[in-house]
C-alpha cells in the first residue's frame, strides 16, 4: 500500500486554473464548429428574451392609457402576438442548443476515455506498477464525468448568462440611467463577493479531486487483496488508513460545497436588495412624472434578467473549478511519457525457431541502482530453461526484459539472432505464451477466456487443451460446462483459475513459453498432472521456468542460477548438484529432514 500516493505524487503542488481549462479548450478544438453553432443559438435565444422586456412595457403603457379611455385591443393583439412568436422561437433555439451541447458533450467525454484507455497501452509498465489501479480508474470515470458535466451545463450557461448580464445592462441603460445605476451598484457588491469566494475555495477542489482519486486507490487494493486482510487481522489497521482519507475526502469536500453552496443564495440576497433599492428610486420618478408605469414593469423584469445571470455565473465559476481540478488530472495522464514510437520497425519475425541470447544485459529499475550488472546467456531452440535464485535475484525482471516489459540499460538480447530492440513490442508479445503466478479472469464464458484474443481456436483446441492439463472433467461439471459464465458467483479456486491459465497458454500455441511460478496456486496431486502437461506443452519450444519449487525443473535442460542480478551458475540438475554450490544448497534446504 505504499504505492497509495504514486499517481498524485506532483498533485498538491502549484496548479494553474487557466492552463487546465486551457487544455481541456484545446482539446475541444475539433469540436468547434458545432460550439460556436452552440453559442450562436444560445446568444440568439437570449437577445429574443431580452426584447419581450421593451415590449411589455408598451403593453403595459397601452393599458394604462386605456383606463381612462378604452384600451387599444388590436394594439395589445398585435404586440402580444409578436412576443408569442419571440419566445416560442427562443425555446426552440434553446432546445435546439441543449441538444447540440448534450452531443459535443458525449463525444469528448467518448474521446477522453478512449484516450486514456489507448494511453494506458502505451505508457511503460514503469508508470503501471507506480500508480494505484483506482487512481487510474478514478481519472477514467470521475474526473471525465466532472468535465462532462460541466461541458453540458455550464459552457452554454456561461455563454447565455454573460450574454442575459450585459444585454439586460444595455437595456436597462437605454430604459432608465439612474435605476440602472442603482441596479448595477448593489451587483457589484455580489461580483466582489463571488470573486473573493473562488479565489480561495480553488485549493478546496483541488483536494476534493486527488482525495477522490486516493480512496479508490485505496478501496481497490484492500478490496482485492481482501484474504489477505482477514487473515492478518488487519481491519482496524486498515480501517484506519480508510477513515483517514475519508476524513480529507470529507474536509474538502465539504468546504468546496460549502462555499459553493452560499454563492446561490448569496447573489439571490442581493438581487433581492436591487429590488427594493429599483421600487422605491422608480416610485419616485413616477410621483415626479420622469418615467411611466410601463418603464417601471420593464425594468423589473430586466432586474430579474440581469440578477439572474450573476446566480447562474456564480455557480458555472464553481464547476469551473471543480472542472479545472479534474482536467488537471486528466491532461496530467494524457501527457506522461509514452513508450518510443515503434512505427517506423517493419522488420517483423515469423516461423520463429527460439534460440536466445542474453549478450552483457545491465538494467536496474532506476538508472543509478543496477541489478543485473551483466548478464549473458545463449539458449537453444527447444530447451526448458529453469530460472531459480532466492527472493530478489532477478528472476521476474529477467522475464520483464525477455518480453520489452523494461528496456535493457545495455546490452542486448536476440531471438534468432535479430535483436529485441529491432522489432515492435507485439512481435515479441506474439511470440511468447505466459502464465503468471497472478491468475487473471475476466467476466464471460470459460472458453472465451481460454480463447482470449486467439479469434481462430476452435472450440476443439479448447477441449484438447483442457484435457492435457486436467481441467476438462471439472468443467464438465459446471452447470453449462465450456459456456459456464466466469463471475462473482461462480464457484472456481485459486488453482481451477491456474489451470485455465495455463489452458489459454496452450492454445496461444507461441513457439516460446515463460512460466512464473505456474504450479504455485496448485495442490501436489494437480502440480504433477500440470508438469505431466507442460512437459507435453513444451516439446520443441523454447521455455523458461521461474521456481521456487526446485523439484518442479529437474528435467529442465538448462538451469539459470541467479544471485543479485548475475548468473552464478549454470548447467542441468545433476551437474549443479556435483557442485554441491547454491543450487545444491538451495535445492537441499527444500527437502532438509526436520
Amino acid at each position: 500500500m505504499n504505492r497509495m500516493g504514486g499517481g498524485n505524487a506532483n498533485f498538491g503542488k502549484a496548479k494553474n486554473f487557466k492552463k487546465s481549462i486551457g487544455s481541456l479548450a484545446k482539446y475541444c478544438k475539433k469540436q468547434t464548429f458545432w460550439i460556436v453553432l452552440s453559442v450562436i443559438l444560445s446568444v440568439t435565444a437570449t437577445i429574443l428574451t431580452l426584447i419581450g422586456p421593451n415590449l411589455i412595457s408598451k403593453i403595459t403603457d397601452l393599458i394604462e392609457s386605456g383606463l381612462t379611455s378604452s384600451i387599444d385591443i388590436e394594439g395589445v393583439i398585435k404586440i402580444a402576438t409578436i412576443l408569442i412568436v419571440m419566445y416560442s422561437t427562443s425555446y426552440v433555439l434553446s432546445y435546439a442548443q441543449g441538444f447540440t451541447m448534450s452531443t459535443i458533450t458525449q463525444v469528448v467525454a467518448y474521446n477522453l476515455r478512449k484516450d486514456i484507455t489507448n494511453k494506458i497501452n502505451k505508457l511503460p509498465l514503469k508508470y503501471i506498477d507506480g500508480t494505484t489501479h483506482g487512481d487510474i480508474l478514478s481519472r477514467v470515470t470521475n474526473d471525465v464525468d466532472t468535465i462532462s458535466q460541466t461541458l453540458n451545463n455550464s459552457v452554454t450557461t456561461l455563454i447565455s448568462s454573460l450574454t442575459l448580464l450585459i444585454g439586460s445592462l444595455v437595456m436597462m441603460i437605454v430604459t432608465n440611467p439612474i435605476m440602472a445605476a442603482v441596479a448595477v451598484a448593489s451587483c457589484i457588491i455580489g461580483f466582489v463577493i463571488t470573486s473573493f469566494i473562488m479565489k480561495n475555495t480553488q485549493k478546496y477542489f483541488i483536494a476534493q479531486q486527488q482525495s477522490l482519486g486516493d480512496i479508490n486507490g485505496h478501496i481497490e487494493e484492500i478490496y482485492s487483496g481482501h484474504t489477505v486482510v482477514k487473515v492478518s487481522n488487519a481491519e482496524k489497521e486498515t480501517f484506519n488508513q480508510f477513515d483517514a482519507i475519508n476524513k480529507k475526502l470529507y474536509s474538502s469536500a465539504w468546504k468546496s460545497q460549502f462555499f459553493s453552496g452560499i454563492m446561490m443564495p448569496l447573489m439571490h440576497f442581493i438581487g433581492n436588495l436591487g429590488y427594493v433599492f429599483v421600487c422605491v428610486i422608480g416610485g419616485v420618478l413616477i410621483s415626479k412624472g420622469a418615467i411611466t408605469f410601463g418603464v417601471i414593469s420593464a425594468f423589473m423584469i430586466y432586474i430579474r434578467l440581469f440578477t439572474q445571470p450573476l446566480s447562474q455565473l456564480a455557480q458555472v465559476f464553481t464547476n469551473l473549478q471543480s472542472t479545472a481540478a479534474a482536467s488537471e488530472r486528466v491532461f496530467e495522464f494524457l501527457n506522461e511519457k509514452e513508450l518510443d514510437d515503434e512505427s517506423n520497425k517493419t522488420k517483423v519475425l515469423t516461423n520463429v525457431l527460439g534460440d536466445v541470447e542474453f549478450k552483457n544485459v545491465k538494467f536496474g529499475y532506476d538508472e543509478n541502482k543496477i541489478i543485473i550488472k551483466d548478464f549473458s546467456a545463449k539458449i537453444k531452440h527447444g530447451q526448458k530453461v529453469a530460472i531459480v535464485g532466492p527472493t530478489g535475484a532477478g528472476k521476474t525482471t529477467l522475464v520483464n526484459l525477455l518480453m520489452r516489459f523494461y528496456e535493457v540499460n545495455d546490452g542486448d538480447i536476440l531471438i534468432d539472432g535479430v535483436s529485441t530492440k529491432s522489432i515492435t513490442r507485439e512481435n515479441v508479445h506474439n511470440l511468447f505464451s505466459m502464465v503468471l503466478q497472478d491468475t487473471w479472469m475476466f467476466e464471460g464464458s470459460v472458453k472465451d477466456n481460454i480463447r482470449y484474443s486467439e479469434k481462430n481456436v476452435t472450440d476443439e483446441q479448447i477441449v484438447e487443451a483442457c484435457k492435457a492439463c486436467g481441467l476438462h472433467h471439472f468443467i464438465k461439471t459446471l452447470p453449462n460446462g465450456y459456456d459456464t459464465i466466469l463471475d462473482d458467483n461462480t464457484s472456481i479456486s485459486a488453482g481451477q483459475k491456474q489451470l485455465l491459465t495455463i489452458a489459454r497458454a496452450m492454445v496461444q500455441n507461441s513457439p516460446m513459453l515463460i512460466l512464473d511460478e505456474a504450479t504455485s496456486s496448485v495442490d501436489t496431486r494437480t502440480e504433477a498432472l500440470i508438469q505431466k502437461a507442460m512437459d507435453e506443452l513444451t516439446k520443441n519450444k523454447t521455455s523458461f521456468v521461474i521456481a521456487h519449487r526446485l523439484s518442479t525443473i529437474k528435467n529442465a535442460d538448462l538451469i539459470l542460477v541467479l544471485n543479485n542480478g548475475d548468473v552464478v551458475e549454470k548447467g542441468n540438475h545433476e551437474q549443479l548438484i556435483a557442485k554441491n554450490g547454491v543450487y545444491a544448497d538451495l535445492y537441499n534446504s527444500q527437502f532438509e529432514e526436520k
